[in-house]
């Protein structure tokens, strides 16, 4: 029978279940505004770090249960169960990443169901070493703790309107797979009537094991987040977008319209800018190794990748050989504004501006969904430009 719990171990096992969470939900959240190789590295990164986390979590868990014979782990069952759980939490976050409320539902059961059947596909570890048997509604109850925790957690990473911050994400997930875990093993008996007595002949004890498992944990945590999170920037003054929109519209006054002279007021801007919009300007893309091109009106947004980048025309992100400057330079504009360094998004397109974290994202109104960060500096000047082209879509509306 279990004699007792190292209250130690319980604590650092929590610890490494909320450090994985930060950082796997951290990446997952930069996943909709990833392209090509960098978005499958974010979705593998994501789904390792969370994996490495749950997967220690209970390992820590385990250990700190006291017993009063030598437990032996199989190390099948637990290489099985590592796998699982990396597959599982993959799967539900790529789901949560596509921002639909039916999917998310979908996410949460398999990151909730995968983390419970993770717990007893390891547990099968012990088998050699003790009698194992379960109350199933200990079972039942684990399995609603990790899936109402799990869709609580990404709900609020990924949906809310407005996110918390994203330790108190964490927090949930790392409480949905710790409470998971701990709910199973109090509705779990064991049997050590076959076992060998414990001796102190161990060749590293369980506490040094434990730590071990966590500084893995952490060390696997820090390294995705120093390769893949980039570092923030300051952005310079022209960077900020205001400049260039004075600018451009300062050139579309100049213009000469309807054949006479440069007419500078207002409703002579919005006249250019609404031809410059209708006019039918051509992208050189690559698909499948073939060039076509994509007229500006099928654009949805931009994304730079190093010196190419990716246009994304509500299904399919078709590569691009200009510079995301070069592209901006031949857009109409409106409805094209630049978002972020590394973003252009239609206005046409845009469903709402959220909000997320420090900055905010812009949500694409497209068959596949997207969506498109906005640099902090700009997004009050995006809600401006959102509200001005609608005005200049419909100028009867009151």
């Amino acid at each position: 029978m279990v004699s007792h719990h190292n209250l130690y171990l319980i604590a650092l096992s929590i610890l490494v279940a909320i450090q994985a969470s930060y950082v796997g939900l951290n990446l997952a959240l930069r996943i909709p505004g990833a392209f090509a190789l960098n978005r499958r590295l974010l979705i593998a990164a994501s789904a390792i770090t969370l994996a490495v986390g749950i997967w220690g979590m209970h390992f820590i868990g385990m250990l700190s249960m006291g017993t009063a014979a030598e437990v032996d782990y199989l190390v099948l069952p637990t290489l099985l169960s590592f796998l699982l759980c990396v597959l599982v939490t993959g799967v539900a976050i790529f789901l949560a990443s596509l921002r639909s409320p039916h999917l998310l539902a979908i996410a949460a059961a398999v990151m909730g169901i995968g983390i419970t059947t993770m717990h007893y596909v390891g547990m099968i570890a012990l088998h050699s070493s003790a009698r194992i048997s379960y109350d199933p509604v200990y079972v039942i109850v684990s399995f609603f703790i990790a899936v109402t925790a799990s869709g609580m957690a990404l709900w609020l990473a990924f949906s809310a309107d407005r996110r918390p911050p994203l330790f108190l994400c964490a927090v949930f997930l790392g409480c949905a797979v710790s409470g998971m875990h701990y709910t199973a093993m109090e509705g779990t008996s064991f049997d050590f009537a076959l076992a060998s007595p414990l001796t102190s002949t161990s060749f590293i004890s369980s506490d040094t094991l434990a730590l071990i498992v966590s500084i893995v944990a952490f060390a696997v945590s820090g390294i995705f987040m120093l390769t893949l999170v980039p570092k923030q920037r300051r952005l310079d003054p022209d960077e900020t977008g205001h400049g260039s929109e004075d600018e451009r519209a300062d050139k579309i006054s100049a213009r000469t319209i309807d054949g006479g002279t440069p007419d500078n007021t207002s409703a002579g801007v919005k006249a250019a800018i609404q031809a410059e919009s209708r006019s039918t300007i051509l992208l050189p893309i690559e698909k499948n190794g073939n060039r076509f091109h994509i007229a500006a009106s099928e654009v949805v947004s931009v994304h730079a990748n190093a010196h190419y980048t990716y246009i994304f025309n509500g299904r399919d992100d078709l590569f691009c050989s200009l510079s995301i400057s070069e592209i901006f330079e031949r857009l109409p504009k409106p409805p094209f504004y630049r978002t972020h360094r590394s973003y252009i998004v239609n206005l046409d397109r845009v469903g709402r501006v959220k909000k997320s974290g420090d900055a905010a994202i812009a949500e694409l109104d497209s068959p596949v969904r997207r969506t498109v960060p906005i640099s902090r500096a700009r997004v009050g000047e995006l809600r401006q430009e959102l509200v001005s082209y609608q005005a200049l879509q419909n100028p009867g509306a009151a």
